[in-house]
């Protein structure tokens, strides 16, 4: 390890640092991190779209030395800037849906106005499948920092053309399988759906930390034929109660995915105390640790993860940095999961 880098890892990472205090350039970079700053059809509480920024700015202070995986960070990771055109239209399609919701409430009608949010929506899919698909043709593995859940449509439809089979590991409180929610066709609720739908290389979806559905949405996963398998939180709690490690849970998930894995995670799937600022938070959930153990059992696998995105990480109205302090530190074990189940780096026992 040069000087230079282990001074850098070592030290106090300043405010014109990288994502996790890295100097990282984008060609040097083996991860990219691709933020996108949308929440136009959040439906509860709001803020997602500042995630990107508030996980960079938590991300300065973590130590980089990993407990599972050996040094992420030598690989490179790289927090690319993003699209300064969705900031901006983002700002303009949430007001937009603000005015349409109020309408709706009045019995007004807002199709056309409707129509111009997908329309919107269309374009930020599209921003995010060429400009992964951009990063991907370069060698880089990627990873997508949200804003809402919707955010990684496009880059699931990129990885879709590049991979004929894979799965999908859903860390949520939701499952996020409506049909076009308020009649936003790419609504944060209906990624699922809409990946499910369009995309038949996505062969199993596996969900956990589940605990609000709809009566629709139960009905799609027992129409999945078994194309979904969804792990509510009442399951898991009731397991464990009886006896059944979690590790027993975990193997049972690995065991039903198949070689390929894109990792989903949506931040409320954890208890609401490790995120107090996500839009749509519900009691219960899973814990930092559960969390970090089915992402290291994952890698440690042997299946490759091709992809992952971090979603509904809310900056704080009170500029505290818990929830962005936490999403950093699933951020980075996300990063060295990729890295290791890609065999490009591998374990460590730092004790």
């Amino acid at each position: 390890m040069g000087k230079d880098l282990l001074e850098l890892i070592s030290g106090a990472a300043g405010d014109d640092t990288g994502i996790f205090g890295m100097m990282t350039s984008l060609e040097e970079a083996s991860l990219v991190l691709y933020p996108v700053r949308w929440e136009a059809t959040t439906s509860y509480g709001g803020g997602t779209s500042e995630g990107p920024d508030a996980i960079l700015k938590a991300s300065r202070q973590l130590d980089l030395e990993d407990m599972c995986f050996d040094k992420p960070y030598q690989c490179g990771i790289y927090l690319d800037s993003g699209r300064p055109e969705m900031q901006t239209l983002n700002k303009e399609a949430a007001l937009l849906v603000e005015d349409i919701r109020e309408r709706n409430e009045a019995g007004e009608s807002a199709e056309e106005d409707v129509k111009k949010i997908n329309q919107s929506s269309a374009l930020v899919n599209d921003w995010v499948y060429k400009d992964t698909s951009k990063l991907t043709k370069q060698n880089k593995f990627v990873g997508v920092v949200g804003g809402d859940h919707s955010s990684p449509y496009g880059y699931i439809k990129s990885l879709a053309e590049s991979h004929s089979q894979f799965g999908i590991l859903h860390f949520d409180a939701h499952l996020d399988l409506r049909d076009a929610y308020e009649g936003f066709q790419h609504s944060h609720a209906s990624i699922m759906n809409n990946v499910l739908s369009d995309f038949p290389q996505v062969t199993k979806l596996i969900s956990i930390g589940i605990r609000d559905f709809s009566y629709h949405e139960k009905e799609f996963c027992k129409q999945s034929k078994g194309r979904i398998r969804v792990i509510s939180d009442r399951e898991s709690f009731r397991k464990k109660q009886n006896g059944v490690l979690f590790s027993q849970i975990v193997k049972e998930i690995l065991s039903e995915l198949p070689d390929k894995v894109y990792v989903s995670f949506d931040i409320d799937g954890l208890d609401q105390r490790f995120c107090p600022s996500t839009g749509t938070p519900v009691p219960g959930g899973l814990e930092f640790n559960e969390a970090n153990y089915l992402i290291e059992e994952l890698a440690m696998s042997g299946k490759k993860i091709i992809g992952f995105d971090l979603c509904e990480v809310a900056r704080p109205s009170d500029n505290s940095e818990w929830d962005g302090n936490v999403a950093a530190r699933i951020l980075y074990k996300l990063c060295g999961a990729l890295l290791h189940s890609q065999g490009k780096i591998g374990l460590t026992s730092p004790f």
